[in-house]
């Protein structure tokens, strides 16, 4: 009993060395390392908390993190939406009469967005919408501080179409189909 009752002060006691040679070594602030230089664990004195928004990581080239839309290169194709394995992805579009305009790399626009939203409470982060998007219009970007209390402001939405566009374009679409359709029957 008596050993059992001395280690326990022996490990008791080295425990607190180790506490106190880190709450003195944690006086000297610990300067900002680039984590892709060499060395960069070999370096670590000091404190070793980033004070977060203060200061921040460094980011690696390929994180995966907020998902980002240029609505304006979007043909609609609905391919980001059926390669997302958890369905965070929510697309309609609207057929247009003709050609509604090009995208920045020069493919043909031809349906509307009614609405494109991307719930990031659902996200993944697997980054297999940014592959399988031939227009390279959905991309991940460097923003991961994204904190809500509300889950709901976590969907994102990127269509520009107010309700009205949208019933407005329907009907345009509907007449555009009734007119092809009484020149078929003469």
């Amino acid at each position: 009993m008596f050993k059992t009752t001395l280690q326990a002060f022996i490990t008791a006691a080295k425990g607190l060395a180790i506490t106190l040679a880190h709450f003195i070594g944690a006086r000297r602030s610990r300067h900002a390392l680039d984590i892709r230089k060499a060395g960069y664990f070999d370096k670590q004195e000091g404190v070793t908390t980033v004070q977060f928004p203060k200061e921040k990581m460094p980011i690696p080239e390929v994180a995966r993190y907020q998902l980002d839309v240029e609505i304006d290169d979007c043909i609609v194709c609905d391919l980001c939406a059926k390669a997302c394995p958890v369905d965070c992805i929510t697309i309609e579009s609207v057929k247009a009469t003709g050609v509604i305009g090009k995208t920045s790399d020069g493919s043909v626009k031809r349906l509307y967005a009614a609405k494109f939203d991307i719930d990031m409470a659902k996200c993944m982060y697997c980054g297999l919408c940014t592959v399988v998007c031939p227009t390279e219009c959905i991309t991940m970007t460097d923003l991961y501080d994204r904190s809500m209390t509300n889950l709901a402001e976590l969907t994102y939405s990127f269509a520009e179409m107010s309700p009205q566009e949208v019933e407005e374009k329907k009907r345009e679409w509907s007449l555009f189909q009734a007119e092809k359709e009484a020149a078929k029957r003469k």
